[in-house]
């Protein structure tokens, strides 16, 4: 598994050559993905460490992120 910060690299990389219709197309991998309703569930379940916190918070960031530039290239689209 990468780091999150690999993950953070990957969607500036990606956001900084897509167009709008590229951009809506965004969604995470599958293992990005499956960690983090993994994350989730021990979030909900209380059994998270502080370092998996972490993590969670970090993809909830670049969830946001994502979010954000899909909001946007609607946006610039309409």
């Amino acid at each position: 598994m990468g780091s999150i910060y690999s993950a953070y690299d990957q969607v500036a990389t990606i956001l900084a050559k897509l167009g709008p219709e590229e951009v809506m197309k965004l969604k995470a991998s599958d293992e990005m993905q499956k960690q983090f309703e993994l994350l989730m569930k021990k979030s909900r379940e209380n059994i998270i460490s502080i370092e998996e916190k972490d993590e969670l918070d970090h993809y909830l960031v670049l969830e946001r992120l994502v979010r954000l530039a899909k909001i946007r290239s609607y946006q610039a689209k309409a």
